[in-house]
C-alpha cells in the first residue's frame, strides 16, 4: 500500500488535511472517499479500518476531515461549508476513468448525501450510521433531499441506533431509487455493542465492511458477484 498525506484548499486561507491509500495492483478498481462523524478526525478509527479492507480489495482510498477539525474546533463548521468541503474534496482526488464512491460515518455521510442529492458526480453513496433525526426527536427528521440521491446508496446502521430505528431507517431509505438497507444487529450510534452479545466493535467493523464490498461488487462494479473483493 502507498499512502501519502496532502493538503486540499476549499477556500482562501481555508485547507484540509486527507490521506490517501493506493492499492499494491493499478489501476485502482475504484476510489472511496470518506468523512468522519462529528468530533472525529481524520484518524477516525472506523475509517482507517474501512481504508485498509477496501485497499486490499483493490480500491483507493481517501480519508479526511472538516475545517473545524482542521483548526482544532469542537463545534462543526455550517452545513455550506460542509458541503463545499465534500466537493473540493471530490474534485481534488477523482481518479480518471474509476468510479467515485463517497460515505462516511454519521454526519460525514449526511453531508455526502446531500451533496450527492445536489447532484454531484459520483457513481454511489455509502452512509454508515446515518443520523436520520436526533436522538429521541424523531420529528426532526433529516430525510427531505433523500429521493433526490440517483446513484445506489447504502444504508449501514446499527439496530440499537438512536439516531435511527431500523423501521424509521428503512422508511427513508425506501424514498431513495435505488437504496439498499443493511442492519448491525445490536450495534448503536458507534458500532459498539453489549458484551453480552459475544462480538466485539471490531466485529462489527468487520461485518460492515464485508457487506459493503459485497454491495460494491454487485451495486456499483457491476461485476455480478461479490468473489472478487474480500
Amino acid at each position: 500500500m502507498d499512502e501519502e498525506t496532502f493538503q486540499v484548499s476549499v477556500r482562501t486561507e481555508t485547507s484540509v488535511t486527507a490521506v490517501r491509500t493506493m492499492p499494491d495492483t493499478e489501476p485502482a478498481i475504484g476510489l472511496f472517499i470518506y468523512a468522519p462523524g462529528a468530533g472525529s478526525n481524520i484518524n477516525d478509527p472506523f475509517g482507517s479500518y474501512l481504508s485498509q479492507r477496501l485497499v486490499q480489495a483493490g480500491f483507493a482510498f481517501v480519508r479526511f476531515q472538516f475545517p473545524y477539525m482542521e483548526a482544532g474546533k469542537r463545534r462543526p463548521d455550517q452545513a455550506s461549508l460542509l458541503e463545499e468541503t465534500w466537493k473540493q474534496v471530490i474534485d481534488t482526488v477523482k481518479i480518471a476513468d474509476a468510479k467515485v464512491i463517497i460515505g462516511g460515518r454519521s454526519m460525514g455521510g449526511r453531508i455526502a448525501s446531500h451533496v450527492a442529492a445536489q447532484g454531484a458526480a459520483v457513481d454511489a453513496v455509502a452512509l454508515f450510521a446515518y443520523p436520520l433525526h436526533p436522538p429521541g426527536n424523531p420529528s426532526k427528521s433529516r430525510d427531505s433531499h433523500l429521493p433526490q440521491i440517483a446513484s445506489p446508496a447504502l444504508f449501514c446502521s446499527g439496530t440499537s441506533d438512536t439516531f435511527a430505528t431500523p423501521e424509521e431507517l428503512a422508511a427513508a431509505a425506501a424514498t431513495v431509487p435505488r437504496a439498499t438497507v443493511h442492519s448491525l444487529e445490536g450495534a448503536d450510534h458507534g458500532f459498539a455493542v453489549l458484551k453480552s452479545s459475544g462480538r466485539t466493535k471490531e466485529d462489527v467493523w468487520s461485518e460492515a465492511a464485508a457487506f459493503l464490498l459485497s454491495w460494491l461488487e454487485t451495486e456499483v462494479l457491476d461485476r455480478g458477484g461479490a468473489a472478487h473483493l474480500r
